[in-house]
């Protein structure tokens, strides 16, 4: 299973200005991000913790359903 981190990738540079690129480009240039992670909890936790803009949590978590059905 590809963690979250590489699910994300595919958001990252678009083309087109959206919350899921911003999510993507943070996620990319924070250091910290749990980057090999495919736990819910552990970057549920991350973002509630460093949300990068108001949006984020809401947006993780429509993202999180997209990133398990991709996975499987």
């Amino acid at each position: 299973m590809q963690s979250f981190y590489q699910y994300m990738m595919r958001y990252r540079g678009a083309q087109k200005a959206s919350l899921e690129r911003q999510l993507a480009d943070w996620i990319y240039d924070d250091h910290g991000f749990p980057k090999h992670s495919t736990s819910y909890n552990e970057i549920s936790d991350y973002l509630e913790w460093s949300s990068p803009f108001n949006e984020a949590i809401n947006l993780f978590e429509k993202l999180w359903d997209d990133y398990i059905e991709v996975s499987q």
